[in-house]
């Protein structure tokens, strides 16, 4: 089997391995910076973060992780799932 290949067991977080408030701070970043550049785009499924750089991306269907990388699922994150963009005050 591939490490960091797609699958359900392999999108578990080990959060016992890494800082999770600087990993969680990381992944609102980029999803928060999706939302405000793509209003009403799609539901992501979560983040997927490099570790040694504050780069991120959203992603809409399981990926497939680099060695590196860490998913993040959205529930995590606390994104639109929890609070509508269309609940929002102007």
């Amino acid at each position: 089997m591939i490490r960091g290949a797609a699958g359900a067991a392999n999108h578990s977080v080990r959060w016992d391995r890494i800082n999770s408030g600087d990993v969680l701070r990381r992944a609102r970043q980029v999803y928060f910076h999706y939302c405000e550049h793509v209003p009403g785009g799609s539901e992501p499924l979560g983040i997927v973060l490099q570790e040694a750089t504050d780069q991120g991306r959203v992603v809409f269907e399981a990926p497939v992780l680099l060695p590196e990388e860490r998913f993040i699922p959205l529930e995590m994150i606390g994104g639109r799932g929890a609070r509508s963009r269309n609940n929002r005050r102007p």
